[in-house]
């Protein structure tokens, strides 16, 4: 079995939120403590085991902010989620490891502004013992974002080759994406999961927002991402792109259950694969124009 902290074994192995089923879900083995290894070990293995993605929107079902319902779906049936779901539940596992977390209400791509436009995103700032408590920016859900945990510090910083940044004015921090991705504005000032509730009810329901419009999978690799948005997948390293139109239901769900290796069933799928691909040919159509 998994240990934490000063060796003590988990016996109930079933129960919601046990930290033995996560971490096997990550496939993280060995003693975890609260300090900043296990921190940033954590960090790389969910991204690299877990994939972001909005597909529930899409087959109908309400995402919840509830920590049992997301342990349920996430380590139980092996799917993915978004940022509520994904660093949702990694706070939780990382208080019951016994680290010092708050969240952080972010708006994306844009400074904070003080109204539920500021939940587009959840973020993490934790802080570790054994680094003096200075705090650091987590983030498993952001989709395609930085690997391991940045300092809280304004500063450039590289990880397999990707650059980001934190910049700091007005009292609000930024987060740069340079090269993959949007960057989001944040207050350092810890938020309570239910402030995110209108804003996670709005994203997933309004017909403008870009989760009810488009479905989003994404997959951290050793060397860089793989997104699937709609029926393009996309592969990114920090040398090469590249791009492949997924033509067909079996190359669709070969992606998913693969590449992202999200368990899904077939009626799901050809559920997904049939509007990803009118929306696709609609898109199509419309560029040629």
């Amino acid at each position: 079995m998994w240990r934490h902290g000063h060796g003590v074994r988990h016996s109930e192995y079933n129960h919601p939120m046990n930290l033995d089923r996560y971490l096997e879900r990550i496939q993280v083995d060995g003693l975890v403590r609260a300090d900043f290894a296990t921190l940033r070990a954590l960090h790389r293995a969910h991204l690299l085991a877990i994939s972001y993605e909005n597909l529930d929107i899409h087959l109908g079902r309400p995402l919840l902010l509830d920590n049992e319902a997301v342990f349920e779906k996430i380590v139980a049936r092996h799917r993915g989620g978004w940022c509520y779901e994904m660093n949702g539940l990694f706070a939780s596992v990382l208080r019951k490891i016994g680290f010092d977390v708050a969240l952080l209400a972010s708006a994306v791509d844009r400074a904070p502004q003080g109204n539920d436009g500021d939940f587009d995103h959840l973020v993490l700032r934790v802080r570790c013992a054994d680094t003096g408590d200075a705090p650091w920016l987590v983030d498993v859900g952001f989709g395609n974002g930085f690997f391991e945990p940045l300092p809280l510090t304004i500063g450039t910083y590289t990880q397999r080759g990707f650059s980001y940044r934190l910049t700091h004015a007005d009292g609000a921090w930024f987060f740069h994406n340079d090269r993959i991705g949007d960057g989001y504005g944040f207050l350092d000032h810890a938020r309570d999961i239910g402030e995110f509730a209108s804003r996670c009810a709005w994203l997933q329901s309004n017909p403008t927002s870009p989760f009810v419009v488009r479905t989003s999978c994404h997959r951290y690799t050793a060397d860089g991402v793989i997104s699937l948005r709609g029926a393009v997948l996309r592969t990114v390293t920090a040398q090469h792109e590249s791009d492949t139109v997924l033509e067909s239901r079996a190359d669709y769900a070969h992606a998913l259950r693969h590449t992202f290796e999200l368990s899904l069933t077939d009626d799901e799928i050809e559920t997904l694969w049939s509007r990803v691909w009118l929306a696709h040919l609609a898109w199509i159509a419309l560029i040629r124009k």
